[in-house]
């Protein structure tokens, strides 16, 4: 029983050495900046740093709304992508005289075919021009 139990904890052995690598490289970075770096401070340092802009102004100013439907069309692709690469690994594997084969391939060209009709919609609009 104990040679079993080393045998199983001497499998996490390269999982322990990664996590003590990252955590000594964070708390050193850390370290060496708190004991190396430039320690000066001043009015204009301690500014908040927004984009190059002199935070100067309310808050509450107006945005355009293509911003957000970038960021819309961004995170659309990004969740394709998320559901994309499970079935590009799985797909190969498929048997393709299998009954269901012909149906898992056309679901993926319809979940692909709306988010192409999804960007040439916002592209119609005028989503990515900027002027």
């Amino acid at each position: 029983m104990t040679t079993l139990a080393a045998t199983e904890l001497a499998d996490y052995f390269p999982l322990i050495v990664i996590i003590m690598m990252a955590v000594t490289f964070s708390v050193a970075n850390v370290a060496l900046t708190l004991l190396l770096g430039p320690k000066r401070d001043g009015k204009v340092k301690s500014i908040a740093y927004e984009s190059g802009m002199n935070p100067i102004g309310t808050a509450r100013k107006r945005f355009n709304v293509r911003f957000y439907l970038i960021a819309m069309v961004f995170l659309v692709f990004d969740v394709e992508v998320i559901f994309l690469y499970p079935w590009a690994v799985t797909f190969p594997n498929v048997d393709r005289l299998a009954p269901g084969a012909s149906e898992w391939l056309i679901r993926i060209l319809f979940f692909l075919f709306t988010t192409v009709v999804a960007y040439l919609y916002g592209y119609r609009k005028g989503v990515f021009k900027f002027d």
